[in-house]
């Protein structure tokens, strides 16, 4: 018997869990892998990125769609909040020059184990290799390596994640159990994914190579940014800026010399010889590196001198959709907010919460994912805290 459940052990499901302790409630958290945290540890393995530095109205703009939705809960716990948090953990932070937050240890596993940490002290327990299977009765029913368990909780946080990066615990197996108990979900979609291109050998050298400082554009949106040329198509900071309007039809077009006009550019290619070669062109008057001029060679192989230079600033790359789901680092879709009260309650199960990946939402990388799963993980807290004081209060009549 526990009074608070939290079902998923991320940023979300821990900050739910951390909000209830401090109210005087009992809590366990329950995850099904053997270790808490997988997806954070690996977020945070090329430096964890945990918010960005901006006026507030410029971060929360990055939510798109669910802005609205989500404004109060950032506006609670947003991007200006992540240092006094970090701090309470013993965890300095520092911001970079593009306004990028990280902890100074550049990693998340201190954070973790700190956090985890704080948490046991508060008495909050720890349950690994509990596999959520859905309800009996009331009753939570777990897989757990002792066989059946079910736990009595007055109330839960379902905080599980999307369906991205499942070997680490994301798997949105919970959709088919919210399902059954008539909750309407918003159909999953890859968020923050590469896109598959199917390349000639002649790109074969250049697998893994950067694409650097590059006008990146899909739609409404335009970065200046880096990608990554991968044996399977396109990927990295840039292409996941964009993913969205790309997923949703809009054409990608990259400006490989955003420093440099296109007038600029014609004048150099008129001061060579009448008949220089291409490569010259590109090598003496474009001044491309070897993998942008392998690009361009890939993907507009046909195109005429006459309109090389133009092609370099509005280089169309076709591709064949989304890379699967599973590699995406963030997914769309999940619990919408029609199925959810303001403090994150579940309309149709009483007592029952959802925070973090699994609400239908999305932003872009850069700390906006981090910071939207911690400040929902506040709501659904503070809104289990309040659930557990009503309930109390009721108890007593």
């Amino acid at each position: 018997m526990t009074d608070l459940c939290v079902i998923g052990a991320g940023p979300a499901g821990l900050m739910a869990a951390e909000v209830v302790a401090d109210a005087g409630y009992s809590v366990v958290i329950a995850d099904a892998k053997p270790s808490f945290g997988r997806k954070f540890l690996m977020a945070g393995k090329s430096g964890l990125n945990l918010t960005k530095d901006e006026p507030i109205a410029e971060f929360t703009a990055a939510f798109d769609e669910a802005e609205n939705w989500l404004l109060p809960m950032l506006k609670n716990f947003g991007n200006a909040d992540i240092s006094s948090w970090t701090n309470a953990l013993g965890q300095q932070v520092f911001t970079g020059s593009s306004g990028r937050v990280f902890p100074k240890a550049m990693k998340a596993s201190p954070l973790l184990r700190a956090w985890l940490s704080r948490l046991a002290n508060k008495g909050v327990q720890f349950k690994t290799r509990w596999l959520w299977q859905g309800w009996n009765g009331t009753d939570l029913v777990f897989q757990t390596p002792d066989g059946l368990q079910d736990l009595t909780a007055n109330t839960c946080v379902l905080a599980l994640g999307g369906a991205s990066w499942p070997k680490l615990g994301s798997d949105g197996v919970w959709a088919d159990i919210l399902k059954g108990e008539d909750i309407t979900l918003a159909p999953f979609k890859p968020a923050n994914m590469g896109f598959h291109v199917p390349w000639s050998d002649y790109m074969k050298p250049h697998f893994g190579a950067p694409i650097k400082t590059v006008q990146i554009t899909a739609g409404n949106t335009s970065v200046r940014a880096d990608f990554v040329i991968s044996s399977k198509g396109i990927e990295g900071s840039g292409i996941y800026a964009v993913s969205k309007e790309m997923r949703e039809g809009a054409e990608l077009i990259i400006d490989l010399l955003p420093d440099t006009s296109l007038e600029v550019l014609q004048d150099r290619i008129m001061r060579l010889p009448k008949k220089a070669s291409r490569s010259s062109i590109l090598r003496k008057a474009l001044r491309l590196d070897p993998v942008k001029a392998a690009l361009l060679n890939e993907v507009a192989r046909s195109v005429p001198l006459s309109d090389i230079a133009k092609t370099a600033k509005a280089l169309p790359i076709q591709h064949s959709g989304p890379r699967p789901i599973a590699e995406a680092i963030s997914t769309a879709g999940g619990v919408p907010q029609s199925e959810l009260t303001s403090d994150l309650m579940l309309r149709k199960k009483p007592s029952v919460f959802c925070a973090g990946e699994m609400l239908d939402w999305e932003a872009p990388t850069g700390g906006y994912l981090i910071t939207g799963c911690l400040a929902t993980g506040l709501c659904a807290g503070q809104g289990a805290a309040r659930y557990l004081a009503s309930r109390k209060a009721n108890a007593r009549k």
